[in-house]
């Protein structure tokens, strides 16, 4: 056993303090070789563990990076409704991929939100001249993408740290998701080069009909003020798509241009256009709902998994009722970084 300090002596130096020497400055170890690696190592899998460890809920995966940042989950099953929504977007606006005039060798392109990485890998086959980074919170993107695409874990409500500016910044269905959106347009402002671009592209979530058929107490309708509510208690508003032109020209946005498309549920409508686009919506809507509503509904609003259970069978029925004719909006908002 090691004799004690005596009374008067100096205590020894703790364990983890810095090695300065007599300079006091920090002393460089020579022989960092393998404990370094080892360190290094170790780091990143316990990084990698923290990212991927994910959460499971109601039957349900949710992420692990930033835990309850984002309601949505990221299995399988919500993946593959995220690629349903690609498709319908895609179609909405005849095969374009974003609605900004961007040229055509457009060079640095920010995907904030990226998902499945759909959109991206995309817009990098579509635009090899450019340089495509998509972020997310979940490690979910294939591995095997276009050469001049990238994807990164990151929280797009803390600040935006890159080397170089953007030439677009795509936001795509962060509805719910952000907390402080006039922060959140600062960032992407501060982010673009002179005359740069933000496109987004978000889908309402208020249920409407031309006709009547979607009454005020219709199960379309209660679900949109529940979430409208639940966006506002979790403290993230659902409303992004209404609001975004005018958040866009508060953080100093010039040009900016709102354009709204109808986009039906089901095959009511006359135009054969919208009759598909209502076809694959239906799909899209039915299997999305149990992802859109689990986490919310049972971690803010309290309700009981039977009790979500039970609404989501009666969404179910309200959307496939072929005498309610029921859209809602999706809303694409540009704007553009003002030039020297």
């Amino acid at each position: 056993m090691a004799d004690s300090p005596q009374p008067g002596s100096a205590s020894p130096e703790p364990t983890n303090a810095p090695p300065v020497g007599n300079d006091g400055l920090l002393e460089i170890d020579s022989d960092v070789g393998s404990d370094y690696q080892s360190d290094f190592a170790s780091d990143t899998t316990s990084l990698n563990s923290m990212i991927t460890s994910y959460r499971y809920e109601n039957g349900r995966r949710y992420h692990a990076y930033k835990e309850g940042a984002y309601w949505g989950p990221n299995d399988e099953e919500q993946n593959e409704q995220l690629d349903i929504a690609h498709h319908i977007f895609t179609l909405l606006l005849d095969n374009q991929l974003v609605l900004a005039p961007i040229k055509k060798d457009i060079q640095r392109v920010l995907d904030v939100g990226t998902g499945t990485g759909i959109w991206a890998i995309d817009f990098a086959d579509e635009y090899p001249s450019a340089e495509v980074i998509g972020t997310d919170l979940s490690p979910i993107q294939p591995s095997f993408v276009p050469p001049n695409l990238r994807f990164e874990i990151d929280d797009a409500t803390e600040s935006w740290v890159y080397s170089q500016e953007f030439d677009l910044v795509h936001v795509r269905s962060l509805y719910g998701a952000i907390a402080d959106w006039p922060a959140f347009y600062r960032e992407a402002l501060k982010t673009l080069r002179s005359g740069g671009w933000i496109d987004q592209l978000e889908m309402s979530i208020q249920f409407r009909s031309d006709d009547g058929t979607v009454t005020d107490d219709h199960v379309l309708s209660i679900w949109s003020k529940t979430f409208i509510e639940a966006g506002d208690k979790f403290g993230k508003t659902f409303q992004i798509a209404e609001r975004a032109k005018g958040y866009m020209q508060e953080a100093g946005f010039t040009n900016v241009t709102e354009q709204r498309f109808k986009l039906p549920i089901g095959s009511w409508s006359k135009d054969r256009k919208l009759k598909r686009l209502g076809i694959w919506n239906q799909v899209h809507c039915e299997r999305s709902i149990s992802g859109w509503a689990m986490a919310l509904l049972t971690r803010v609003m309290g309700w009981k998994y039977a009790e979500v259970e039970v609404f989501l069978a009666k969404m179910r029925s309200g959307l496939r009722d072929p005498n309610v004719h029921a859209y809602f909006n999706v809303i694409g908002v540009y704007g553009q970084k003002p030039t020297a």
